[in-house]
């Protein structure tokens, strides 16, 4: 099914900048609310933000898709799924969305990563079920004020799993957040991934990713774009051919590289039917991607130090987006 438009979008004209999430500076904000963020990112010239609304209050919500509107760039929502039957906090984000002209809303199903987190196939089957009933409370309140969430691949969901919730939802107002980088953690091929995704797409995390075996599996750690074993050329032709409504914003977590223990038993506890060949795709893209030193990290670094280092990173991203992929 196609996607709407949020009617708070206007037009749903293509952005031609790379938009930045708060996530890209993880270090602490160096900036007070949603509207501090906003203003933050322009020195970066950025085309746009993604993060958490601090207030729900008329006249912020006014005032901060003024001062949007007028540099021109675009604002994506963070949104927390309804736990339970209570759905009044999902709906204020839904409207406010709304009112500040958000182009879409962007949330997830597992805050944690799935192969850490269960430890039992019961318990991710437990998940599944949860999951699948916030999603069934928040699509009447999307489908209501119409607003459209993009529902991102959290280190929780498989490609095959991704699409078939798309599918069972078919839904105008629901599609994907597609991070590029996350399931290289699940196994899946980032090529394979845009391709079954991008129709579904209504936002993006752009991110590459360098990656190094050590002995229970691989290392995995953000790098700037161009730097890493992700084909972002590729992937973002590819959503820009499906989905050219669609903003492009970066997701450069500067961070030390996080462990992906794919030969110990637990890390298959969830995956039962996961094909050995992924796994041995995995492993060769990682080697056929050797990084040519230590992969970063921000071990020993004072606040001062990781600031600057997560600027760097972002300010070479988007100067590599900028010359090598038109945004």
């Amino acid at each position: 099914m196609p996607f709407a438009v949020s009617e708070s979008n206007g037009s749903g004209a293509a952005r031609t900048r790379m938009g930045l999430t708060v996530d890209c500076f993880p270090a602490g904000p160096r900036w007070k609310g949603l509207a501090g963020f906003l203003e933050f990112c322009v020195p970066f010239g950025a085309g746009g933000i993604e993060g958490p609304l601090d207030s729900h209050e008329p006249a912020y919500l006014k005032k901060l898709r003024e001062r949007a509107e007028q540099l021109g760039m675009y604002i994506e929502l963070w949104a927390t799924l309804p736990g339970g039957e209570d759905t009044s906090a999902f709906e204020r984000t839904v409207i406010s969305a709304k009112q500040i002209g958000a182009s879409c809303l962007r949330a997830f199903c597992l805050g944690g990563r799935r192969y850490e987190q269960f430890n039992t196939l019961e318990e991710w089957k437990q998940f599944v079920a949860r999951s699948r009933a916030s999603l069934s409370r928040a699509l009447p309140i999307l489908e209501k004020h119409k607003v459209v969430l993009g529902l991102e691949n959290h280190k929780d969901w498989t490609l095959e799993e991704m699409v078939g919730l798309m599918k069972e939802y078919d839904s105008e107002y629901l599609g994907a957040c597609l991070d590029t980088g996350n399931n290289i953690a699940l196994l899946d091929d980032t090529r394979e991934l845009v391709d079954g995704l991008a129709p579904y797409t209504v936002s993006t995390h752009i991110k590459d990713i360098a990656g190094q075996e050590y002995e229970e599996g691989f290392l995995n750690v953000e790098v700037p774009l161009g730097q890493g074993m992700v084909d972002v050329k590729y992937i973002v032709e590819k959503i820009r051919k499906e989905r050219p409504k669609v903003n492009f914003t970066l997701e450069m977590y500067t961070r030390s590289p996080l462990k992906i223990p794919c030969f110990t038993p637990k890390y298959w506890v969830t995956f039962p039917d996961r094909p050995a060949r992924d796994l041995a795709r995995t492993l060769r893209t990682i080697r056929s991607h050797q990084p040519k030193g230590p992969l970063p990290g921000v071990q020993g670094l004072d606040p001062e130090a990781r600031r600057a280092l997560e600027d760097e990173n972002v300010r070479r991203s988007l100067a590599y987006a900028r010359e090598q992929l038109g945004l």
